[in-house]
């Protein structure tokens, strides 16, 4: 308990050394930063993209507040009062795949699922979808030292083809086989993600209030193992984030994702031909690279697919599941492949569940999706408008441009810091270089949509060797980020007053002779 407070006391310490900076800095300002006040058109620039940008941030921090705190808690006491009065689903199934695993995660993870089997006290089966024989091995040590106290029955599944989604093809094919009921919830979970007690209980009765909600995710956290403090303190910062955003959308009884971690699924859908097919062969055709398989991202694939039955998807903030997490070699390439991943899945989904239109998806839904894809290129814009007037007209404007930003992310980690239950000042510096990163992915990968590695999965990748072999699309791919981001710089030039746009009359002067001056 000491040493909790005094971690807080030395964030509260950093904290007024920040808030303190600013404002020395802000007061002795040199003069030649007045040149940026005289700069109207930046000074709209900035307004208008910092209006936007927070007033949508707000509405996040607003709809998040109403939903956990109005909205949620009556649910809540719905749903434990249903849970106290005995009903029960008749039985739950786990789908978990696992692959290559520490024993330690495999032991952990089997353990968290026979604690929520005996805390929920229905029959229960394990489908556990493998890839290698010491998952296998693994598995079955576990259960060998405890089979008088296994409440649930264990079926492997062993993958015939590589990757991930085929793990999961082939063991919902398995559960299917085993009489599979439109009202079964099923548990989709990795072989490093565990419960926290009670997460199931939490969970369960909501597909009995709701009969239109298909599925539903959790609160996340992580256990970093063998990586530096920034990289744990990045994916916390993550993980705030990830819940406040999660609540806001949760308003409109949508998400927009459904965590692979650990979600939980109603059986109706699972049974369809389709859910199998977009798991297992989900793909989309690109104008430059042709048609091409996803090879991460089934969570996307999954509330895609129930984004288009017009389902409900809900989020459930007082559960938890934590993913226990290796990192080996460098900190930051891990970080560097994850945005990677995670941008790539997000903009890969992003247009066609746009295409969906808005009565589909929800109104507010749909403008998250839209502005996901706009936030790529606001970020770069204002940073062109910080270094082109640096570079015309004074290099002080940086000075304000740092004061901006940070003020703006410390504005933004305030909130976070209510979600992470904890002061952390790291934060402010996190949120920005995540900020940046993603941008500059985004913007890369944005022509570049088959390229895929997964690391985490036997380092699978796809797109690599075809653009290699394809090396016109390759050059194609690297003009058109070129050319994107040479019309967003143009844009700010003109729009800066630096060069004008000539008008038909000053064209008109050049190509026609002045015939009245002769």
């Amino acid at each position: 308990m000491a040493s909790t407070a005094n971690v807080n006391l030395k964030q509260f310490f950093y904290l007024a050394v920040y808030l303190t900076a600013l404002l020395v800095m802000a007061l002795n300002l040199p003069k030649s930063v007045s040149i940026y006040y005289e700069e109207r058109a930046a000074i709209i620039g900035f307004g208008i993209i910092g209006i936007w940008r927070y007033t949508w941030w707000l509405n996040h921090v607003i709809r998040s507040f109403i939903y956990g705190r109005i909205v949620f808690p009556r649910r809540r006491q719905m749903a434990n009062q249903l849970w106290e009065s005995g009903l029960r689903p008749k039985r739950i199934l786990f789908m978990m795949t696992t692959f290559k695993e520490l024993p330690s995660t495999t032991e952990k993870v089997l353990h968290s699922i026979l604690n929520e089997c005996h805390d929920v006290g229905v029959p229960a089966k394990l489908f556990i979808g493998i890839g290698t024989d010491l998952d296998q091995q693994s598995i079955e040590h576990y259960f060998s030292n405890r089979y008088a106290e296994v409440p649930l029955e264990v079926i492997i599944v062993r993958q015939k083809r590589p990757g991930k989604r085929y793990a999961i093809g082939e063991t919902l094919r398995v559960i299917q086989k085993h009489g599979l009921e439109k009202d079964d919830p099923v548990i989709f979970m990795d072989g490093d993600t565990y419960f926290e007690p009670g997460c199931l209980r939490l969970c369960l009765p909501f597909f009995h209030l709701f009969p239109k909600m298909q599925a539903l995710t959790t609160h996340e956290q992580a256990l970093i193992n063998n990586s530096p403090v920034w990289f744990t303190k990045w994916l916390e910062m993550r993980f705030a984030q990830r819940d406040l955003t999660m609540q806001s959308y949760s308003l409109s009884n949508k998400i927009l994702t459904l965590t692979g971690r650990m979600s939980i699924f109603r059986g109706k859908h699972l049974l369809e031909p389709g859910f199998l097919e977009i798991i297992e062969n989900d793909s989309l055709k690109h104008w430059l690279w042709g048609e091409y398989r996803f090879l991460s991202g089934d969570d996307k694939s999954t509330w895609y697919y129930l984004l288009k039955k017009r389902a409900d998807i809900f989020y459930i903030p007082d559960a938890l599941t934590i993913t226990i997490e290796y990192v080996h070699g460098s900190a930051l390439d891990r970080m560097k492949e994850n945005l990677r991943r995670w941008s790539g899945n997000t903009l890969r989904n992003g247009e066609r569940a746009i295409a969906l239109g808005p009565k589909r998806t929800g109104y507010f839904i749909w403008w998250c999706l839209i502005d996901q894809r706009l936030t790529i290129w606001t970020m770069l814009f204002g940073h062109m408008i910080i270094f082109v007037l640096a570079f015309t007209k004074s290099v002080a404007i940086i000075l304000v441009s740092f004061i901006w930003i940070a003020l703006s992310r410390l504005t933004t980690s305030l909130m976070l810091f209510m979600y992470a239950r904890r002061i952390d000042m790291s934060f402010p510096f996190l949120i920005y270089i995540n900020q940046l990163m993603t941008t500059i992915i985004k913007i890369y990968i944005l022509f570049r949509l088959p390229q895929q590695r997964w690391t985490n999965r036997g380092n699978q990748q796809t797109g690599f060797d075809a653009q290699k072999s394809l090396t016109l699309r390759s050059l194609v791919a690297s003009y058109l980020t070129l050319f994107y981001c040479t019309c967003c710089l143009l844009f700010v030039i003109i729009y800066l007053g630096l060069i004008t746009i000539p008008n038909i009359g000053d064209i008109k002067t050049l190509v026609v002779p002045n015939v009245l001056s002769d």
